[in-house]
């Protein structure tokens, strides 16, 4: 089972390359869900909750600022 993730021991560096990271996975499970059948089917919205959360901790701290 994946940890969860901690991010406000992140840096906004890591958070921003992180969000990449996760956006081009998003991509790659979109793409490869278009030709055929996923193993793991919710991939797709644990892959965006987590974008949303980098998104969301990126958000709070610019406030914050």
């Amino acid at each position: 089972m994946k940890k969860k993730l901690d991010l406000k021991e992140k840096n906004p560096e890591e958070l921003m390359k992180m969000l990449k990271e996760k956006r081009e996975e998003l991509r790659g499970v979109r793409f490869s869900a278009a030709g055929a059948r996923a193993k793991d089917g919710s991939v797709f919205a644990k892959t965006r909750r987590d974008v949303a959360r980098v998104l969301t901790e990126l958000g709070n701290r610019a406030k914050k600022a």
